[in-house]
């Protein structure tokens, strides 16, 4: 992987600053005409996409100084979540695999089957809004598989 440079960086947090004007001047437009009865869905989409993007770049950056400023910019997007009714999904590795909040990304096998269908990790925060899941969790998901004998044929 070849190191960002300066300007790649540069573009980055641009990109960044145009993105979060653009979502400030919506939120701005709501705000001016009247809270509305429902969340806005697609903008906690776009809000949610902006912090996984902020938090990917706070992961790639070398200058402490510039990843403190994406972790600030994603903190703010998470409050703004948090504050126009959206919840993040960050189910814990152990945690029970649910379909209706979670993306199994990855199927790893253990021989535990007290770990079958359980998150081993969490690649990616969720989004729910009103109790409905918006955008699943991404998670590694445990799968019990049994060990195999010398045939090759499972074990009981």
């Amino acid at each position: 992987m070849v190191d960002p440079s300066l300007q790649d960086i540069a573009d980055k947090v641009d990109d960044l600053s145009r993105l979060v004007t653009r979502q400030s001047t919506a939120l701005a437009r709501l705000v001016d005409g009247g809270a509305p009865t429902r969340p806005d869905v697609p903008l906690l989409v776009e809000l949610h996409a902006l912090r996984s993007d902020a938090l990917a770049c706070a992961a790639t950056t070398r200058a402490r100084k510039e990843r403190t400023a994406f972790e600030a910019i994603a903190a703010g997007l998470e409050r703004l979540l948090a504050g126009r009714g959206g919840t993040l999904v960050s189910p814990r590795p152990g945690a029970t695999f649910s379909a209706a909040q979670m993306e199994a990304a990855e199927v790893v096998a253990t021989d535990d089957a007290a770990l079958d269908r359980t998150v081993a990790a969490l690649l990616e925060p969720g989004l729910e809004v009103d109790g409905r899941s918006v955008r699943p969790a991404r998670v590694v998901v445990h799968r019990h598989r049994p060990p195999e004998n010398a045939n090759g044929a499972p074990t009981r």
